[in-house]
């Protein structure tokens, strides 16, 4: 496996490509091109590595330039017609284009050019979910084995189902896909469940407008989500497990593909794996994008091939789910912070956030507003934080009139709200909900009435 050092340091220079759904969007794989053909016609011999989305999508295509003995560079809107001159400048001339430079990332700097966390829109963040995307190759499993990857699997195979969920508890984590339930106890209750033939379920059907958390961390880094299926499925005693995501992120399942069959060669999916007697296999389950799927019991009946629609609880999933087995279902947000708190501590993970919300949150920044893109910020941080310190404020320097989070089940806050802390209950106070994370700016133009009636037709359609 690659050291970890060698991500940010190698003989040759590094290009990595924001390649993900966003970056391909603004034209990446033109970009893409243009780098290889360039140093082709250079004859440089350099690694250039597709990478998923930093969060920046304001300012795709992104590249990030590693040239050896140099700290990482990470350049913003770069075009095709940009590249001839970054890589004759940079990698020829040894000139680092702090006109062209967003910021460098590591221990040195570079004179004129920022360092790339201290930017404003990523400088209140903490990157726990996020903490691979825009570093490592996403299709290569050695990436991800080399910043940690897999080690909290390792841990948990050294302790018992009981000791798991304690450490859960420990963390404060919280279900990341909607109301906030304790995982801990949502684990709880499926263990305790009897039978021997238990199901568990990552729920990646993320349907609220304007919402791509789910679909940028599966882009980006997959094997986070899928260390913590094993995780949970090693904990609820769980041999098979679904990913259910929808057909509409074709890039995102392309590589959890990739990734499925990598952990099958390294012996981390199938029967006895790593020697431990543990079996488990993970199958995926594409969906055809209805929003009412995104609800458990409805995305449970799609899985059984019937008509995805939502059915009364109590017997809750634990109890009776897919095929009437006991059933765990966690977001692809929840179960990567799985992994990260069993790779590192339950208190590592709750310093972040607040007493009652413990951890980050990603959020999908949207609408009316300077710097769109995908952030993760530790609970209990403002509104008015995330719009105007990260987000940059309204577009047009216009007014803020609201902020709508949870989707079709939240709400508007309003600007008398904008000092309002970012948490569970506090949302649910406010009249809206966390939800899966998508939050839509509103400014002084946009009418909340046809705003609301978009919404109500959304969930219709």
């Amino acid at each position: 496996c690659l050291p970890p050092e060698a991500l940010e340091h190698s003989e040759k220079p590094r290009i990595l490509v924001g390649a993900a759904t966003c970056g391909r969007s603004a034209g990446a794989l033109n970009v893409l091109q243009t780098i290889n053909d360039e140093l082709a016609k250079r004859s440089i011999d350099a690694i250039v590595i597709q990478v998923g989305c930093v969060g920046l999508c304001y300012l795709e295509p992104l590249v990030d330039i590693i040239k050896p003995g140099r700290p990482r560079i990470c350049y913003g809107n770069i075009t095709p017609e940009i590249v001839p001159e970054l890589i004759e400048d940079y990698l020829i001339k040894d000139n680092p284009r702090p006109d062209l430079a967003l910021g460098t990332i590591g221990d040195d700097s570079i004179e004129g050019i920022p360092r790339f966390f201290d930017l404003p829109m990523l400088k209140p963040q903490v990157r726990i979910i996020l903490r691979n995307c825009g570093t490592i190759d996403p299709e290569n499993i050695n990436h991800y084995i080399a910043r940690g990857g897999y080690s909290g699997f390792a841990r948990v195979l050294k302790m018992s189902p009981g000791e798991i969920i304690g450490e859960i508890k420990k963390s404060g984590l919280r279900g990341r896909g909607g109301a906030g339930f304790p995982t801990w106890l949502k684990w709880e209750f499926c263990r305790k469940s009897p039978g021997r033939e238990k199901y568990l379920v990552c729920n990646a059907d993320e349907g609220d407008p304007g919402a791509f958390m789910n679909r940028s961390v599966l882009e980006g880094d997959p094997h986070a989500v899928l260390e913590g299926m094993l995780i949970a499925a090693y904990t609820i005693g769980a041999t098979h497990g679904y990913i259910y995501c929808r057909a509409e992120y074709p890039l995102a399942l392309e590589r959890l593909n990739i990734a499925l069959a990598k952990m099958k060669e390294y012996g981390l999916l199938g029967a006895n794996i790593l020697g431990s007697g543990f079996n488990f296999d993970i199958e995926i389950k594409e969906g055809a994008g209805a929003f009412v799927c995104g609800e458990e019991t409805a995305l449970m009946a799609s899985i059984e091939g019937k008509r995805g629609m939502p059915r009364p609880r109590p017997p809750f999933p634990a109890q009776s789910g897919i095929w009437g087995k006991p059933t765990n279902i966690n977001n692809v947000e929840t179960l990567a912070a799985v992994a990260a708190i069993l790779q590192k501590s339950a208190d590592w993970y709750a310093q972040y956030g607040t007493e009652g919300s413990k951890g980050t949150k990603t959020f999908a920044l949207a609408g009316k507003i300077k710097r769109t893109g995908l952030i993760e910020v530790p609970l209990g941080i403002t509104l008015r934080e995330i719009v105007y310190d990260i987000g940059g404020g309204i577009a047009d320097d216009k007014q803020f009139r609201a902020v709508q989070t949870g989707g079709p089940s939240g709400g508007c806050l309003p600007a008398e709200l904008l000092d309002l802390p970012v948490d569970y209950e506090a949302l649910t106070q406010a009249g809206s909900i966390m939800g899966s994370g998508g939050m839509i700016v509103a400014d002084e133009d946009t009418c909340i009435v046809d705003f609301a009636k978009f919404f109500l037709t959304f969930v219709q359609a």
